[in-house]
């Protein structure tokens, strides 16, 4: 099975989650599900999110995508995410 886990730092994340909710469908058409999201217990602003891949060609595509820096924007990001494919 092959993840992607993303670290990104965010100003509010009650204001990011509600953008990256909004972008499921984007996502999930991208090959990518959500199974988790996570807060640093001693850094609210930084926000870890785990994805199964179903497609990592599509995947791969969604992360480098000219869409994502202005869903960046949009939700408050305060940096571009680091993101890694694992098996």
């Amino acid at each position: 099975m092959t993840y992607m886990l993303c670290r990104q730092k965010v100003a509010d994340f009650e204001k990011w989650k509600q953008v990256f909710d909004s972008h499921a469908a984007a996502q999930s058409e991208s090959g990518l599900q959500v199974q988790h999201v996570w807060r640093n217990i001693d850094n609210s602003h930084e926000v870890f999110m785990l994805f199964q891949v179903t497609d990592l060609t599509k995947a791969k595509a969604f992360v480098t995508s000219p869409d994502v820096p202005r869903a960046q924007e949009e939700s408050g990001a305060l940096e571009y995410p680091d993101s890694y494919f694992l098996t």
